[in-house]
């Protein structure tokens, strides 16, 4: 059991653990397990989207696929040009004490490898949350996300991921909350 603690302490280190690239675009912030919750969610939709892929292999990948950045922090797109990580050593230390290391170890080796509906899908959740954020930080007025925007969309890899992703530029990000324009935002909950 004091494996499993470990275990849980480690993902606990996820929420203090900043995406890094976010310097580089001059605004924003995010934890790796803010971003990953929003990743989980994204691919329960495309499972949703797409019936013919395994929903719980999928959310795994999600789930885990940056896990190992609890050891070796967040890299990002220049970080990556200098420094190399060793994610293998990371991985395996990770999971060699867990009885369901196993399971973590193939979710990531899936992920990594690319060759799997549910791993292609699981990286296009993994982008789309990105997309997700540059969006929103570019309709508050950040002119370098819709450069950032363009490189994410070529790394989608499915048909499914390209259509949330043009979804997602159609919409401005407040229309979920303030798509309703009427006498409440004067009222409040007041019967008008």
């Amino acid at each position: 059991m004091r494996d499993i603690a470990n275990f849980l302490y480690e993902v606990g280190m996820l929420q203090k653990t900043p995406r890094t690239g976010f310097q580089f675009l001059g605004s924003g912030r995010e934890s790796v397990a803010e971003h990953t919750l929003r990743t989980i969610f994204i691919g329960y939709v495309l499972a949703r989207l797409d019936p013919s892929v395994d929903e719980l292999k999928l959310l795994r990948m999600c789930l885990f696929h940056d896990l190992p950045e609890a050891r070796t922090g967040d890299m990002n797109y220049v970080n990556k040009k200098y420094v190399t990580v060793d994610e293998a050593k990371a991985i395996r230390e990770l999971t060699e004490t867990l009885s369901f290391g196993g399971d973590i170890a193939a979710a990531l080796e899936d992920f990594n490898a690319r060759k799997t509906p549910e791993s292609l899908l699981a990286r296009d959740a993994d982008q789309l949350a990105l997309i997700l954020q540059l969006k929103e930080y570019g309709d508050l007025g950040n002119k370098y996300s819709q450069e950032w925007i363009r490189f994410a969309l070529k790394r989608l890899g499915t048909d499914v991921g390209r259509r949330v992703a043009e979804a997602i530029l159609q919409t401005d990000s407040s229309h979920w909350w303030f798509k309703d324009k009427s006498d409440w935002w004067i009222n409040g909950n007041q019967e008008g």
